[in-house]
Formats: C-alpha cells, structure tokens, sequence
C-alpha cells in the first residue's frame, strides 16, 4: 500500500503543471517502490523534471518535499484506517515453510509504517528480524539503493551477506542487495520488467514470492538461506 498516487491525484501534478500525466503503477514501481518517503518524492519529481524546494518556513505557499511527505504520511494512514492492510495470500505460505523449516526471515522496508502494516496484516510474528525506516532515521542507515538496510538486517541474523536470500520488486531493492554483495537476488515482477530488475542486479526474476522456493532450487551454487 502507498500513499504517493493519492498526493499526486489530489491535484498536485495538475496545480504543479497541468501537462502532467497521471501518476501510474509504472511510475510508483521505477521511482518510488524500495525509497523511504522523502527519497521516492525526490525521485519522481526529478523523473518528471519537477523542482520544487525541500522545506519552506511556516505559512510559506507552494510545495515543498516536506510537506508532500507529511502529506503523504497522512494519507497513507487514512488509507490503513480505513482499508486496513491486504495480505497476498500466495507470499505467506513460503514464508512459513521457510521459517517451519529452521530458515531465518527478516523483513527489510525503507517505510517508517512498516511495522503497522504488518501488525495489521498479522504478520508481525513471522519474522525473525525486522529493519525498517525508523531504523534507518535512528541508526542513520541510507535508502536503497545502498545496502545499508539489509547489511543492518543480515548482522541482526548474525549471518554472511552471501550465505543470504533477497526478494525484491523493486530496482533500487535489487540494486541494493546486489551492492552488498548477497547471495541471490531474486526479483518480482512481470515480465515485462524482468529485464529492469536483472540490469540493476536481480540474478533471477520470478512473477510472485510463492516462485522464490523454485528459484532458490534452481539458481545454480545458492543453497538455502536467510532471507530478508
């Protein structure tokens, strides 16, 4: 669930340059999906040549980073509210193998909400490690696609980086675990971004998280691992 598709169709691109085309799912998988709030509003807006300031002082007008993410925190928890979190069946069942089968899981998001949408989707407990954006803001650990994030996840498990299994969707995830040197990236997608996900670092890409199991088998000198 994301909020930034909310902020753009509240009228922000339109007051912003009404030739603008919408915001899409395209657009919130390459620029937005995997960067913490302030980083993925960055992104898009330079994906579209916006330049806008990062922050103005108290009753200033015009947009600014800062309050299109605030406003997008706002709107992110009026969503979780009101529709509460979704939980895609198809991923829950590999993770409880893998953890039913003595395999470590962390949970790795750049999202500050991260824990609230697990705790409403009842996922909570199902992992072992948890790294998220308040982790990132405390500890001082860069967005993706560094890998400061899942570096931080793996010490937690107290395992090696190549000895460990990443799942992403998103580019800049892919780019990260690729960069610090995990084992296997394995990415989700469809098709059609299967190419997008390899050229930033996925060694293979799999149409959903109920395929990784088959992928992890198959890749050739990648045993079982912990898997953020």
């Amino acid at each position: 669930m994301d909020a930034t598709g909310a902020v753009c169709r509240d009228g922000f691109l339109i007051r912003l340059d009404p030739a603008q085309p919408p915001f899409t799912d395209e657009d919130y998988l390459s620029w937005v999906n995997g960067r913490n709030r302030a980083g993925g509003i960055r992104s898009f807006l330079a994906s579209r040549d916006i330049i806008v300031e990062e922050d103005a002082a108290p009753g200033a007008p015009g947009e600014t980073v800062a309050r299109l993410a605030e406003r997008k925190d706002r709107l992110f928890h009026e969503l979780l509210d009101g529709e509460g979190s979704q939980v895609i069946a198809p991923t829950v069942d590999p993770l409880r193998r893998l953890r039913g089968a003595g395999v470590l899981v962390a949970a790795v998001s750049a999202s500050r909400n991260a824990a609230a949408v697990l705790s409403r989707a009842g996922l909570i407990d199902d992992f072992d490690v948890r790294v998220d954006g308040v982790d990132a803001q405390r500890f001082g650990l860069a967005g993706k696609p560094d890998p400061a994030l899942f570096l931080e996840a793996a010490g937690r498990l107290r395992t090696d980086p190549a000895e460990i299994v990443v799942t992403e969707d998103a580019e800049s995830g892919a780019a990260a675990a690729h960069r610090g040197g995990f084992g296997l990236v394995v990415g989700i997608g469809s098709e059609a971004r299967s190419a997008s996900l390899k050229r930033r670092g996925a060694d293979v890409v799999v149409t959903g998280v109920d395929a990784m199991e088959w992928a992890i088998r198959e890749a050739p000198g990648h045993d079982r691992a912990a898997t953020p």
